[in-house]
């Protein structure tokens, strides 16, 4: 029944799929909290760039973005990010374009869960003479973190999941393997399943894992 199979590294290319969701999501965490961080600031020229940045890049589809960073940046610019090899270039191109189009949700989730600090605390540090990054990273952002642990996991289970665009620049994940059985093997719907149920068990163990460390470190108001 699963003849078919021999021929095809299905590990080899979900191990891809766990690479990119692994290295973007560490940039979009990054990326998407120094976003949260403008959203917040005092400074309007930060504000407006967090705020022009998300609304713009969260409202283009995520394949126009994953293109553009092999045709624009790549193909017409000659950006290749340190990658001497084709398939590490788009490697990392798929990685840069994942970064900056979900760090745009990261940023909502954030600055979601920086509003649910009290106006009181921020407050009382600055009288005892903190200035904004202080207050941001002492007080602000440990307590936003904490509450918002759920809708980042919804973020990472659905960076998961939008890996499968990488495909449509030549990069070897689940999705361009399921792309080429299907052309290959007259089993569609088996393939299907396979890649279905692949996905399933990378995406349903995370969500039960934060979930559960949602509920542990959620703050108790």
């Amino acid at each position: 029944m699963f003849d078919f199979l021999e021929g095809y590294d299905l590990l080899a290319a979900f191990w891809v799929t766990v690479q990119l969701t692994l290295y973007s999501a560490v940039g979009s965490l990054i990326w998407g909290t120094l976003l949260a961080a403008m959203r917040v600031s005092p400074v309007p020229l930060m504000r407006g760039f967090g705020t022009g940045y998300v609304n713009i890049v969260r409202n283009i589809p995520l394949t126009v973005v994953i293109v553009f960073t092999s045709l624009g940046l790549f193909q017409t610019l000659g950006v290749t990010l340190g990658a001497d090899d084709f398939t590490t270039i788009n490697f990392r191109l798929a990685v840069l374009g994942l970064t900056v189009y979900t760090s745009s949700f990261v940023c909502e989730a954030l600055r979601a869960g920086i509003n649910t600090v009290p106006v009181g605390q921020t407050e009382a540090a600055r009288a005892i003479g903190l200035n904004f990054p202080q207050v941001l990273m002492l007080i602000v952002l440990p307590q936003a973190f904490r509450s918002v642990v759920g809708p980042l996991a919804s973020v990472l289970i659905a960076l998961t999941k939008n890996t499968t665009v990488a495909a449509a620049i030549g990069v070897a994940e689940a999705a361009a393997l399921m792309r080429v059985m299907i052309e290959n093997e007259a089993q569609l719907i088996l393939i299907s399943a396979i890649f279905a149920f692949g996905f399933i068990c990378l995406t349903l163990p995370t969500g039960l894992f934060l979930g559960w460390v949602s509920k542990k470190v959620s703050v108790r108001r």
